[in-house]
């Protein structure tokens, strides 16, 4: 395939006349105005239609990476979207909160709504750098956060295993995690609602629901009970793939290691 060149005036370094520019005397050359005189050109850079095809960037998804998958790659979390997104975590604070950190680093906002404030604040604290990146809020005061597309939010609801009902607003470019110790009995029902389902290590019995609710395979469900401290499982109703969280000095330093109980 074959490109016609585009028409680009004069030739580099030629009047409309002909006449080399720079071969003019100084008092002779035209200057523009803002711009001084005249300077060098050059060749315009360009590229034919087969090097160009030949050319890539390595694109991927952008978000909250979570850890590294079985083949050792970044597993990355679109969290925000222009709907919301429902995030139930099966496992620690300590995961809730690497995770939170992770998303402060990704520019957006976090809000904590948590019957144990304590154990929240002192990482609020240190994740702004002098910034209110990440607030903190009693159960049931969560006020709505204004999310924008330019200012994602993501709401950490850490209300133990019986979690009310929010009362904050669905938004788009929201994402919403309700963090579950244990399976309770509105677990299922989150688990229903949930967009997007982190498990840590869990019971046999809590695999076996779990398995039902999520419809597992008796591979992964049987995986569950065993899983070390930092692995989790991580699904979509499409897609479901074991993470291993990495903590970083700075995360070890703050949080400590990966752990499951709490």
């Amino acid at each position: 395939m074959t490109t016609q060149p585009m028409y680009q005036g004069p030739r580099a370094g030629m009047r409309p006349g002909g006449e080399p520019d720079q071969a003019l005397p100084p008092q002779r050359r035209k200057a523009r105005p803002g711009f001084g005189l005249r300077g060098p050109r050059r060749d315009r850079h360009g590229l034919s239609a087969r090097q160009l095809d030949s050319m890539s960037l390595p694109l991927g998804d952008d978000g909250v990476v979570s850890g590294i998958d079985e083949a050792g790659n970044p597993a990355v979390l679109g969290l925000f979207r222009p709907a919301q997104l429902d995030v139930v975590v099966i496992g620690s604070v300590w995961t809730a909160q690497v995770l939170a950190l992770r998303a402060v680093g990704t520019g957006a906002r976090v809000a904590v709504e948590s019957a144990r404030p304590q154990v929240w604040t002192p990482l609020a604290q240190a994740a702004g750098g002098g910034q209110q990146c990440m607030t903190v809020h009693d159960v049931k005061e969560l006020p709505s956060q204004g999310p924008t597309v330019s200012s994602p939010v993501l709401v950490v609801r850490d209300c133990g295993t019986y979690p009310p009902r929010s009362r904050l607003a669905k938004a788009p470019w929201q994402a919403v995690l309700t963090l579950l110790p244990f399976l309770g009995p509105q677990a299922p029902r989150l688990l229903g609602e949930a967009g997007l389902v982190g498990i840590q290590r869990v019971s046999p019995q809590e695999a076996e629901i779990l398995a039902k609710v999520l419809r597992l395979t008796r591979e992964e469900a049987a995986a569950l009970p065993a899983l070390g401290d930092g692995v989790m499982l991580w699904g979509t109703p499409q897609h479901r793939q074991f993470v291993l969280v990495q903590p970083t000095d700075a995360e070890v330093g703050l949080l400590g290691e990966a752990r499951r109980i709490d």
